[in-house]
């Protein structure tokens, strides 16, 4: 601890001090009156610029493929729309920058990176004024004269620029835009982002000296005492696993029929156990693995048969939630919460072979595995763009209670170029009754559309459907529609089956 909070003494390197000004001034100007899009994107590129050279003179391969994983999760700030997606990736992208910048290769020291990461902001306070102070204690004179020549620039160039724009609108289009109210969250946000960069690049050459710290080793358990719990597990699974099998093939339809359940609503009950099972699986097999018997070949054998067997069985477990999901959704339809219960149930599987496989062997790797792994499960997600998988789904498929239209007009802009590529009678309920779209059908008016630091792919895709040659022949058959009476209300009721 003394180690970690005395590097706060040391010397700031050039480099760094640059790099956090001129990150910083960006920032403010990247964010600040803009939608969060394009300028956020590379915001989040851009405060790594003090971290990434030093993990690259340690040859830190693995940390800056996990920081790679970190941008463009960051990025799909500029690519998706929907806030839900984006709002789980930003997080996952947090936690991963926090155990990646903060060196942790442990559990423990994974779960203590946030506060890792935390204190490292406050000693990169005193870093910066100790680094500062000294380059201006001998050369104060020097830095004073620099500061005013600044000042008296900037004051210029501020007073003339903005009579010579007023003067000339042409003019005025080629300088940047710097409004008089937002001047002071431009000036916090460039504080704010030049700390950050400041601190990621203090935190990657003096990392917390507890990012290997461990809990202390279990005591071995015996043999007996171990191998009884999971062998019966082991059994309990495997069973569960072969009652699905048969189920497959059609085995137990007359269980359900004597319990009057269909199949839709047999999967709706199983779902939420089945992901409880898998999540305290990875609990059992994390403990499994710290007490397991070590002291023979004979011992190490039967730990990789019993962990194995049980890794087999909850992929089994896995596979049967996820069929049961698919039997659900087939029968009520896609939602946000069904997407990302099946990605988590996924990531879970990944988890729990991971965890057997790291107790198998050294286990160095596994915290770093699990970062990206999860990682990559988050750019997943975004990368199949839900909210359109969704609106496409429910579409075309035959619901037993009807397409939930409300719910459908809730989606982001993400699914409006969908939307546009349906029916006349769809397009008339989805595209003139969602309010929520109303955002895409302003970005489709040229004077409304976001600026380049606010540019979004997903927005700028559904202002294309909107205006492009699909929006004019979808405008020709929604005049036919209006006549015909078949528009707004009446065509989702339409479409809904009329259960809605």
């Amino acid at each position: 601890m003394h180690e970690f909070w005395s590097a706060r003494r040391a010397p700031v390197p050039t480099p760094v001090l640059v790099t956090s000004g001129v990150v910083g001034a960006l920032g403010g100007v990247l964010v600040v009156g803009h939608r969060p899009g394009l300028g956020v994107a590379l915001l989040g590129l851009g405060v790594w610029a003090g971290a990434v050279p030093v993990l690259a003179r340690r040859r830190a391969i693995v940390d800056l493929v996990t920081l790679a994983l970190v941008v463009a999760l960051i990025g799909v700030v500029a690519v998706r729309d929907a806030d839900w997606v984006v709002a789980v990736c930003v997080l996952v992208a947090l936690a991963a920058a926090a155990v990646t910048i903060t060196g942790a290769r442990t559990g423990l020291a994974a779960l203590l990176s946030p506060v890792a990461a935390a204190a490292g902001a406050l000693r990169a306070v005193p870093w910066l004024r100790h680094g500062l102070g000294a380059r201006a204690g001998a050369r104060r004179d020097q830095v004073l004269v620099a500061v005013r020549s600044v000042a008296v620039t900037v004051g210029l160039l501020v007073v003339f620029g903005l009579l010579l724009s007023s003067a000339d609108p042409v003019f005025a289009s080629y300088l940047p835009r710097f409004s008089g109210p937002l001047l002071p969250a431009r000036i916090a946000v460039a504080v704010v982002v030049a700390g950050l960069v400041a601190t990621l690049a203090h935190l990657a050459l003096a990392p917390p000296d507890w990012s290997r710290a461990q809990a202390p080793a279990g005591r071995p358990a015996r043999r007996g005492e171990w191998l009884l719990p999971l062998v019966a597990l082991d059994v309990l699974v495997l069973g569960f696993v072969a009652v699905q099998l048969a189920a497959l093939r059609g085995g137990h339809a007359h269980v359900l029929e004597t319990v009057g359940l269909t199949h839709a609503e047999y999967a709706r009950e199983g779902f939420g156990q089945l992901v409880a099972v898998t999540a305290l699986t990875v609990v059992v097999v994390t403990l499994a693995v710290r007490y397991a018997p070590r002291g023979s070949q004979q011992d190490i054998l039967l730990v990789s048969v019993t962990l194995g067997a049980l890794a087999l069985g909850t992929l089994g477990v896995v596979a049967s939630a996820l069929r049961r999901m698919d039997l659900y959704v087939e029968a009520f339809g896609l939602t946000r919460l069904r997407v990302l219960a099946t990605f988590g149930e996924v990531v879970l599987a990944v988890v729990v072979v991971l965890v057997v496989v790291a107790g198998l062997t050294s286990g160095r790797w596994l915290v770093r595995s699990l970062v990206q792994v999860v990682a990559v499960a988050a750019l997943t997600l975004a990368a199949v763009n839900p909210d359109a998988m969704i609106l496409r789904h429910n579409a075309d498929a035959d619901l037993e209670t009807g397409v939930d239209v409300a719910y459908l007009h809730g989606l982001s802009a993400d699914a409006v170029p969908v939307a546009a590529g349906l029916d006349g009678t769809w397009r008339s309920c989805l595209l003139d009754e969602a309010p929520a779209w109303s955002a895409a059908a302003r970005a489709a008016d040229p004077e409304a559309r976001d600026g380049a630091l606010g540019w979004n792919l997903g927005r700028a895709r559904a202002a294309d459907a909107l205006e492009g040659s699909p929006s004019s022949r979808w405008s020709e058959e929604r005049d036919v529609l209006r006549t015909t009476g078949v528009v707004g209300t009446t065509a989702c009721r339409e479409v809904a089956g009329g259960s809605r």
